[in-house]
């Protein structure tokens, strides 16, 4: 057997969907950085919705894990097209797990806390009942039920919240643009989360993926969010603390002040015991992420800015 034919048997490297967007990028460049092969696709190198061009891109680049990070993630704009959204959200993943299971690859799919009622006050353990209460969480549930039901030893499903980072919009960077902008900000104090630095969940995929191949992981649902909660009104102060500004620049409002098409989860905390059975260490408190994460960030809106 020469060469490229051998390669071509054996599964290896990672390949990352979605490659072009915010935790795309972070993922990649924690792969680069731990010397690992990968195989970057954005939403123009692979179309999601198209089945055969999904199966022919792992047989092309047969990787052993595949990361998909590709999603409709305009979540007031899918109530209106749900059907569009649930061809990114749903079927994009469903053709990535029967492509997976025909080339003996490991799926981590990327989900959301949307997938809730968001009503609960305690965190939502991974096994939680789900009840999504708008079409991007019905989307992203598709999704979700795709991957556990065609990979059951293989299919990896990763919630995460609240996730911000350098490399597209997000609110860390909403926030920063804004105290440029107001003296004063109203912002929602009723809803609950946990902030999520996408170069730390990149890190936590990457040691889920060394731990499915290792089998130390089970296949199945892991939450991956930042430790600790906030409302989005602390988690504001907090930015404004690390600008250097006054916090108290921002003032509580409710969710009622800001009426949405998509309706918002009050309560957006999720439990890490999954992780912590895996032997992999959940993501660390969200305030010790932003406080790391804040001079990068505060840096690229500063040079766009200055554009």
């Amino acid at each position: 057997m020469n060469p490229i034919q051998e390669q071509a048997s054996a599964p290896a490297g990672w390949l990352v969907t979605g490659a072009g967007g915010m935790l795309g990028q972070d993922v990649l460049t924690r792969l680069a950085a731990e010397g690992e092969q990968a195989f970057a696709l954005d939403r123009a190198a692979l179309d999601l919705t198209d089945p055969t061009a999904v199966q022919r891109a792992l047989e092309r680049h047969r990787p052993a894990v595949v990361v998909n990070c590709a999603a409709w993630t305009a979540v007031d704009d899918a109530e209106t097209h749900e059907a569009e959204a649930h061809l990114i959200n749903g079927e994009g993943p469903a053709h990535l797990a029967t492509a997976c299971a025909r080339t003996g690859a490991v799926l981590l799919h990327v989900s959301t806390d949307y997938v809730f009622a968001g009503d609960a006050t305690t965190p939502y353990a991974e096994d939680a009942p789900t009840a999504p209460r708008s079409a991007y969480g019905r989307t992203k549930l598709a999704g979700e039920q795709a991957v556990l039901k065609t990979l059951p030893d293989r299919g990896y499903v990763v919630r995460t919240a609240w996730l911000y980072g350098t490399g597209g919009p997000n609110f860390v960077r909403t926030m920063l643009r804004l105290a440029d902008q107001r003296e004063t900000l109203d912002v929602v104090d009723d809803q609950r989360g946990q902030p999520t630095w996408s170069a730390d969940l990149a890190g936590l995929l990457l040691a889920l993926g060394r731990g499915a191949l290792a089998g130390t992981a089970p296949a199945g649902v892991y939450h991956g969010t930042g430790s600790g909660e906030t409302t989005w009104y602390g988690f504001t102060r907090e930015i404004f603390r690390l600008l250097g500004t006054d916090p108290d620049r921002v003032r509580p409002t409710t969710s009622e002040a800001f009426v949405r098409p998509a309706p918002r989860p009050a309560y957006s905390v999720l439990g890490h015991d999954r992780f912590a059975e895996a032997g992999i260490e959940p993501l660390r408190d969200w305030r010790a992420a932003l406080t790391e994460a804040f001079p990068e960030i505060l840096r690229v809106h500063e040079k766009e800015n200055s554009a």
